[in-house]
Parts: C-alpha cells; structure tokens; sequence
C-alpha cells in the first residue's frame, strides 16, 4: 500500500537506535565477569563478533557467534550478544528467545533483561517491554538505561505519570546522559509542561552546547524569542560545515523560526529554502506517484462499494484529517477538554489494518476495494475498535488524529458508518508554509519543497472534495480561521456534528490535562490566539508558494 503513515512523535519506539551493548555498572555485570566460563578460542571469537558489529557487518558477527556457541552453547553473554544481532537483522522472535533463555541462566544481569525489554519493543509487545525494563531496575536499580528505555516504554502506551518517574530517575542517575534529558523535556513538552521543558531542554544544552536534538526542540516551542546569545549559537551551528546532513536541517529549521521570531523574514525565508534544497536530495518523493495513487483511490471508492450494514458501527470514534499544520491539534484539544471525550492523538492503527488487510488479500490497497463485502468492511470496523478500545476505558468517545486518513475516508465510510469525519482547515499558504518551516524528519517527506508541499496540498483538496460528493453530509468541514473568529459558535457547531451536548470546557481547552504529541504542543496549551498568521509577513517571497497552490499573488 502506498499510503504514508506517520507515527506519534513522541510516542514512536526507537529501541533499535538503543540497542545497549555496554554494561551495566555492578560488580557481576562489569568487564571481564560477563565473559567467566568461556574457553579460550570461544572468547576470541566472542572479541571478533563485537569488532564485526563495532562495523555494522551483522552476517559476519553471525557467524562468529555461531562459532563460539558451538563451544559454548549455554553461555549467557553469548547467547545476549547473538540476541543482539538477531534483534538489529529485525529477527525479532529470535532474539526474544535466546535473550529468554540467557535470562533465565542469568537472572541478575540487568542487561540482558535491557535488551529483552528492546526486543520486545520492537515487535509489537510494548506490555513485555515495560516487564522486562522493571525487572532490569529491579535488578540494578542504578543501571540508568533502564530506567530510559522504561520510561520510553511507559511513554509510548501513553502512561504520563510513570514515564516522567523514570525520565525523571534516568536523568538523577547520569545528569549529563543527553538522550535521557532531551527526551525528558521532549515528554513535559507533551504533558503541557511548557517552562519546565523549555529549562530542560537548556539543561541539556548545557551539557551538549551543540546538540541538534536540543535546539530544534527548544526554538520549536514557539516559547519566548531566543535572547542574543541563542540566536547567534544557533547561527554559528547552522554556518557549520562538519556536521551531519540530519543535524544541519534540524539547526537550519530552529535558526529559520529563530530569525522568524526576531522579525527577519527574509533571512528566515532564505534559511527554510537552504535547508529544503538539502533536503530534497535526500528525500526520496515520487510526486506523481503520489498522486497516482491518491487519485485511485478516490477512483475505488464509487456508489457500488459495500460497507458494514449496522449504520451506527464507529459512533463512538471521531476520526480528524486534514493537513499538518491545518489546527488539527487544535480541534483535538477543544474535542478532549468534553468530559465524554479521550484525546487519542496520531494513531497508526487504520492504516495498520489497511496494510495487514492488503498483506492477506496478496493486493495493495485499494486494488481489492471492489472486491470486500459487508461483513469484510464489519471485520475491519470491529477489529479497529478493539485496537483503539483503550482510548475509551474511561471516556464515552475517543479522536484519532492521524492526519494522513484523508486517503482512506472512504474506508473509514465503509468500516465505521457511525464515525464522525472532521475536516480540520487552515488557509493553505499558512499550512504549507508553516510546514515547511518545522521539523518532521522524514516522516512527512512533501514537506521537503514548494512544489512538493503545494503538491500534495492539492491531491489533499481534490481527494476531500470527492469524499463530499461521495458522501454528503457525513465530513464536518472545520476551519481554523472561523474559530479564532467567533471561538463559542464554531465549537458549538464541532460539537454539535459530533454528537456532543456543548460544555464550556471546550473553550477553556488550554486547561484540558492531556499529551499533545505534535509541533503544535505548545500552542494549544495557551489560550486561543487572534494573530498566528505569519505568511503575510514574507510578502511577495511566498508568491512561489502561492502560485504553486493556485492564490492569488
């Protein structure tokens, strides 16, 4: 399937980039210890596989550990290290089982259980994760990795208040532990903890006057305009020609919103182009494929697709789609301040049963949409329910924010009949050029160009216009400048199509306790704001852009 997903920012697993093979500090863990009992030759090659992986070269490392468990077969520093290269080769059930097993031989090492807790992670069974990291702080209550990857874990199943406890233990084990201290600020952020993620984020800039990672966040909280000397750091670190292409466009980007901040539009708009040229060569997007498929799947989705015959499957969810940078977040925030309603935030679980659905069908989506039936269409309904039922132990109704399921609003139509479909708007040159001016990696990968993001605008426009002709009535079309306007009528009439009776806590949605995992964090924990256009700012060096969308200049 060729639809784009993008995972929840601060929520998304990275334990692959973690995968920790050095040693926890205890006296039985440490050094030569973890090697007692191998015979010579065995420890010999047990010093080649980690000189291989040192390289990268796994295949080899492979070998050499099979040699050595040939000599060895039950030893568990072995057995953990081969888990390890299983686990980077994505063999996961492999890894999961001989780090089983090694833990089993060893129960007190903290790392391999470290390393179990990454394994499971990463296949899907976050649960075990957060198991296996316990039982590792349990074991070494001082190991500070543990208590990151736990905390991370916590994150990523959205348990806020225990993730922050090991952020928090992480960060007091090993003060000048980077990666623990800008996730951390990375989580408050999500929490609505604005000045103390903004202090950590400086904190880590203390120990780190060059992290990237540090300097986007903090500039990309829209906090207070960066003082003198952060602009002029930020500008050194953006002039750098010794660092990587990643850490250029993340400093480029902050430096851009920096000069933005400061009023230097044009200096801005000069920095965000320079970081999208780079970009763009790095950036592998097929526009017209894009496209291609976009315009199939409009094209799939005719009067004669059958959908799941109880109309009322899905009442309970509310699907937002739009662009980024589109209010979105916004609209979300106003839906979860209701007492009836959970903020689910950017779930990948849609598109996940689309794809599995394609994976079992032997076709890519939406090649075999003709062919689903009702009880097809009920299946997938019932089974994206289940996924989602977490967002509702405690809430009538919950949102899912992927913005991205503007492709697949006519799967939803025949999944979830009852679901209600928000169209979240902005004006276009806002939304394209505000995201062109924030970071998104390679997750949003038409976010690297004018004609790229103007682009995929457009299939945007043109797929949401067919979704209404298709099926009228059925999309909310919110627009983000209405509600700054007249704030109480446009979240009666948000309301009012979702189902809900008004409450007056949707206009204090600032207050609503909740993560908020996207650029937007900061914004929406402030009281709505009357003037957040910046476009008019850069005048006529946005005409590109606005041709590109077909405005007026």
């Amino acid at each position: 399937m060729a639809i784009e997903t993008k995972q929840n920012a601060a929520a998304a697993w990275q334990m692959r980039a973690r995968i920790e093979m050095t040693t926890p500090p205890t006296p039985q863990a440490s050094g030569q210890a973890r090697l007692q009992g191998l015979p010579p030759r065995a420890e010999r090659l047990h010093a080649r596989a980690e000189r291989w992986i040192d390289r990268r070269e796994f295949v080899f490392a492979e070998q050499a550990l099979n040699e050595a468990l040939a000599i060895a077969p039950e030893h568990p520093e072995l057995l953990r290290l081969r888990a390890v290269v299983m686990h980077v080769r994505q063999r996961y059930p492999e890894a999961i089982a001989l780090l089983r097993t090694a833990a089993s031989l060893r129960p007190e090492d903290a790392l391999i259980r470290n390393n179990l807790g990454s394994a499971l992670g990463e296949s899907g069974d976050m649960e075990g994760a957060i198991a296996a990291f316990r039982e590792a702080t349990e074991v070494a209550p001082d190991f500070a990795v543990s208590w990151f990857n736990l905390a991370k874990a916590y994150e990523a199943m959205s348990r806020a208040d225990e993730a922050e406890a090991a952020f928090a233990r992480a960060t007091e084990l090993e003060p000048e532990g980077l990666p623990a201290r800008v996730r951390r600020a990375n989580h408050l952020k999500t929490a609505g903890r604005i000045d103390e993620a903004a202090a950590e984020f400086r904190r880590a800039l203390k120990i780190a006057p060059e992290s990237a990672e540090a300097w986007s966040g903090l500039i990309g909280m829209d906090a207070d305009a960066p003082d003198a000397y952060e602009l002029s750091k930020i500008e050194q670190l953006y002039r750098r020609t010794d660092v990587s292409a990643a850490a250029h466009c993340l400093f480029g980007l902050a430096y851009a919103l920096a000069l933005e901040a400061k009023g230097r539009y044009a200096e801005a708009y000069e920095t965000t182009m320079a970081v999208h040229a780079l970009r763009y060569r790095q950036i592998n997007w097929d526009a017209t494929n894009a496209s291609r498929v976009v315009d199939s799947i409009g094209e799939a989705f005719g009067p004669g697709v059958a959908g799941a015959e109880d109309a009322a499957l899905g009442s309970e969810v509310i699907f937002l789609v739009g662009m980024p940078r589109s209010g979105s977040t916004l609209a979300e925030q106003v839906l979860a301040a209701h007492p009836e309603v959970s903020g689910a935030g950017e779930l990948d679980d849609l598109p996940q049963l689309i794809r599995e659905e394609s994976t079992r069908r032997g076709r890519d989506f939406p090649h075999w949409v003709a062919e689903a039936t009702s009880s097809d269409w009920a299946r997938l309904g019932r089974e994206y329910l289940e996924r989602t039922a977490k967002w509702r132990r405690t809430h009538a109704r919950s949102t899912d924010k992927n913005l991205q399921n503007w492709q697949l609003v006519g799967a939803i139509r025949a999944m979830l009949p009852g679901a209600r479909i928000v169209d979240c708007r902005r004006d276009p040159v806002e939304t394209c050029w505000s995201s062109l001016k924030h970071q998104f990696g390679n997750a949003l990968p038409f976010t690297c160009g004018i004609e790229e993001i103007a682009g995929y605008w457009r299939d945007y426009d043109a797929l949401m216009r067919k979704w209404n002709e298709r099926y009228p009535g059925s999309i909310l079309r919110h627009d983000y400048e209405a509600l700054i306007a007249d704030p109480e009528t446009r979240v009666r009439a948000l309301l009012d199509f979702c189902g809900l009776p008004f409450d007056a806590a949707c206009l204090r949605f600032h207050e609503a306790e909740r993560d908020v995992r996207t650029a937007s964090a900061a914004q929406v924990r402030a009281p709505l704001q009357r003037d957040t256009a910046r476009a008019r700012h850069y005048g006529a060096l946005l005409d590109p852009l606005r041709q590109a969308l077909g405005v007026a200049p």
